[in-house]
């Protein structure tokens, strides 16, 4: 019975080995068949593309003649000549036309100078009086020390500007002065 017994154990054995070289043999194919779907289907993508640019080249080709007649009949557009051609900006600019009576005027781009210097800047104007303000008026930062910070502002002006406006203010105004 041992040696029966054996021999079966060896079959076994070897049912099992072929069985596992079946698998490995038949999984190495599904994969190989995998990839060639996937060229497949990148190769039906590409051909697809491939169909509509040529498509689109027969449809404009078709379309020359009908275009080349529309160009002769309805619009006049004729192919540039050479001497048509223009050497720089300045030759364009120069065919141009005067402007009209009643023409809008062109538009134009602003342009800043590369030194900013205070005439070209607006005037200061104090939010509270409405008066324009110098150079000179500006309040000058004092370590953020409010005691020391001299005022630009008389308290008569401010409840002036104020009073009227709130009772609040009117009491701040007192306070100030």
């Amino acid at each position: 019975m041992t040696g029966g017994s054996r021999i079966r154990q060896i079959g076994w054995l070897m049912a099992l080995v072929l069985c596992f070289g079946c698998f490995i043999a038949l999984t190495f194919r599904v994969n190989t068949v995998k990839s060639e779907v996937r060229l497949a289907e990148r190769r039906i993508v590409q051909l697809e593309r491939e169909k509509l640019l040529l498509e689109t080249e027969f449809q404009t080709r078709a379309n020359q003649q009908q275009l080349a007649d529309w160009n002769a009949i309805e619009f006049g557009y004729t192919a540039p000549r050479a001497d048509q051609y223009m050497d720089s900006d300045r030759q364009l600019a120069s065919l141009g036309l005067p402007q009209g009576i009643g023409a809008p005027s062109p538009i134009r781009v602003a342009q800043v100078s590369d030194t900013p210097d205070s005439e070209n800047f607006p005037a200061m104007v104090s939010p509270i009086t409405g008066r324009h303000l110098k150079r000179d008026d500006a309040p000058q930062s004092n370590g953020g020390n409010a005691d020391s910070a001299p005022s630009n502002l008389a308290a008569g002006e401010f409840s002036r500007a104020f009073g009227e406006a709130s009772p609040f203010v009117a009491r701040l105004a007192e306070a100030v002065e």
